[in-house]
């Protein structure tokens, strides 16, 4: 879940963990930790259908659910961030 000091400007000014609630580092509106960012806009055909879903999840959750999974996350190096 995050929080922004101005919505006009949209700078970050807390993001929590929306499973464990754990409030993640933040400075000068960037994350400075390990963040998972999820944002979907259901489509028809969905019980969603036209709703938009927005979660952050920290590091050690992401670890958790993926773990879980019956079919693995594929992983894939990445050369530059960018």
């Amino acid at each position: 879940m995050r929080k922004y000091k101005d919505k006009e400007t949209n700078q970050l000014s807390k993001v929590f963990c929306n499973r464990c609630g754990k409030k993640m580092k933040v400075k000068d509106g960037i994350i400075m930790e390990g963040n998972f960012s999820i944002e979907y806009n259901w489509g028809f055909f969905s019980n969603k259908d036209c709703e938009r879903h927005i979660i952050d999840l920290c590091e050690d959750c992401y670890d958790e659910m993926v773990r879980e999974f019956k079919v693995p996350v594929d992983i894939e190096q990445n050369v530059e961030l960018l």
